[in-house]
């Protein structure tokens, strides 16, 4: 029987430590011309958060009290299915063989949309979570691209190594680590820094190691092998990888392939149901659940759908841990995203501001005109208190 490596627990489950840690002299340099690989700074293991970003537990702290009138605007459940699809977000469980842009293609002619396009892109061989998102959800694609990723990832050894000994190798290469990007690559081959959430020994048999890993987007698990391999001085090579996690989506019941995305699409063009489309796409929102939220006002939502910054007086909500620079996302009261951004406060700031810009405007979700301008409610409002005075 294959014996089972897992971490400590107490330590896996740490989600209170700092994010971000910068590279320093202290990082690891794994090269050719090492056979062991540098250690970790001493406390490197216990100290560094072993969760993906998205898991960060977060907070809401109200700002002050709003309402919503539903004459505009819709909650996400009740578009309809055309708004639905014009802003829709698929778990794509993508088999082996191949591209993702060519899945991506038959999405968009499977569903009969003008625009789809996936977020991370798979080797022809690796299955797992693809997400693709549809017409204008595409506009959100570079917040999945800096989300994080999890693999389970087949390691062969190429000589016998004992278990102890790459269990302690392993746990090494958690925290930032330089990569160099292979050959059989499509961006710059130049050195690079990223970051290793966590790397979790599941089961070792003869030369056959099986993990699990997250860590930053653009990290290849494949030079990770191949860099394990030095530091344990035997070499090592990649044989299967699956991604089970990339930001808010997961191997879950939202997870679908293709032939249930086709089955939805006939079940309703011939029996007119849409309840299996609607499973199987999910709306916008589900892809930012990853991003920290700022809930806005009703009079601030047209000027941020076009492009205007957010300022203080529009925001009622907001999530901790919120940092200067950090992207963010702006949703209506009634659930609605409406764009994305970069915030220009701190949370501790944005909930103390009575003036200043909130956040910068980055990519606009929502449609110009869905709610009115802020000048039509200010006058809408005055006439219904003007009537109100009236009738007393």
């Amino acid at each position: 029987m294959p014996v089972i490596h897992r971490p400590d627990r107490d330590r896996s489950s740490r989600k209170g430590q700092q994010y971000g840690r910068q590279a320093s002299s202290e990082s690891r340099a794994h090269s050719s011309s090492s056979s062991s690989g540098a250690s970790p700074p001493h406390g490197r293991e216990e100290s560094y958060p072993q969760i993906l970003p998205s898991d960060r537990q977060r907070s809401t702290l109200v700002k002050r009290k709003g309402k919503t009138d539903p004459s505009y605007g819709l909650p996400p459940e009740q578009r309809s299915l055309k708004q639905h699809l014009s802003l829709g977000a698929i778990n794509l469980d993508k088999t082996s063989g191949p591209t993702s842009h060519e899945v991506a293609a038959w999405v968009k002619r499977i569903v009969e949309v003008d625009k789809a396009g996936h977020s991370g892109t798979l080797d022809p061989k690796v299955t797992g979570i693809l997400p693709v998102l549809l017409e204008d959800a595409t506009r959100i694609m570079e917040t999945l691209l800096l989300a994080g990723k999890e693999y389970i990832c087949l390691m062969r050894l190429h000589k016998p190594v004992p278990k102890k000994r790459i269990v302690e190798v392993c746990g090494e290469f958690m925290g930032p680590i330089f990569q160099k990007p292979p050959l059989k690559s499509s961006v710059v081959k130049e050195l690079r820094v990223r970051k290793i959430y966590y790397l979790e020994v599941l089961e070792i048999e003869e030369q056959h190691v099986l993990m699990r890993v997250g860590c930053e987007a653009g990290t290849y698990i494949r030079k990770l092998c191949f860099d394990i391999g030095l530091a344990l001085g035997c070499g090592a090579n990649m044989e299967e990888l699956r991604r089970t996690r990339a930001g808010p989506f997961r191997e879950d019941k939202t997870l679908v392939t293709l032939h249930n995305l086709t089955d939805a699409m006939a079940a309703w063009k011939e029996k007119g149901d849409e309840s299996a489309l609607r499973r199987s796409i999910q709306p916008v929102e589900a892809a930012l659940a990853h991003l920290p939220r700022l809930v806005i006002a009703d009079n601030a939502v047209d000027a941020v759908c076009h492009g205007a910054p957010l300022a203080a007086p529009g925001l009622l909500s907001l999530e901790t841990d919120i940092n200067k620079g950090d992207m963010v996302s702006f949703f209506t009261l009634k659930g609605e995203a409406v764009a994305v951004g970069v915030a220009q406060m701190e949370s501790r700031e944005m909930l103390a501001s009575q003036s200043g810009i909130v956040a910068r405007t980055e990519r606009v979700i929502m449609q110009p005109n869905t709610y009115p301008k802020a000048w039509k409610l200010s006058e809408r409002d005055a006439a219904t208190g003007a009537g109100n005075a009236a009738k007393k």
